[in-house]
């Protein structure tokens, strides 16, 4: 099972240049196996807040720029349970402590997931397998 970070998602949706060869290769893979590429729901609200605070600009409102993505037949979207809320805060030795990365790690750890992303110290955490370059 892939796993998109928040920043994999809006890279692979609006720029996929900017995915590495790998990473690309993998999710490029999954789409013409017909093997669903999960994203959780927390960067939907993570991404919305982005725009919200002015830190990201997109061409479309945000509500209307989610609504497309979700169309997108070969994402699937995971909501926050209680499963992964209390998984997200029992991440032994996690790096740092904001919640979407938690949330997406925990995420990631119940589906025996993939996560694909650029950030470094989800990367450096040895009980989540990754991939990017």
């Amino acid at each position: 099972m892939i796993v998109l970070d928040t920043h994999a998602l809006l890279w692979w949706v609006s720029t996929p240049d900017r995915i590495p060869a790998r990473a690309r290769r993998l999710l490029d893979g999954s789409v013409t196996d017909k093997r669903p590429i999960t994203v959780s729901s927390i960067s939907l609200w993570e991404i919305a807040m982005l725009v919200d605070r002015n830190r990201l600009e997109l061409t479309i409102p945000v509500n209307v720029w989610i609504a497309h993505v979700q169309e997108l037949p070969w994402l699937s979207f995971i909501p926050v349970d209680n499963r992964i809320a209390v998984r997200s805060v029992f991440l032994d030795g996690f790096p740092h402590r904001d919640p979407a990365d938690r949330i997406i790690v925990a995420t990631t750890l119940g589906l025996n997931g993939t996560l694909v992303t650029a950030d470094a110290r989800l990367r450096a955490y040895k009980p989540l397998r990754t991939t990017w370059d």
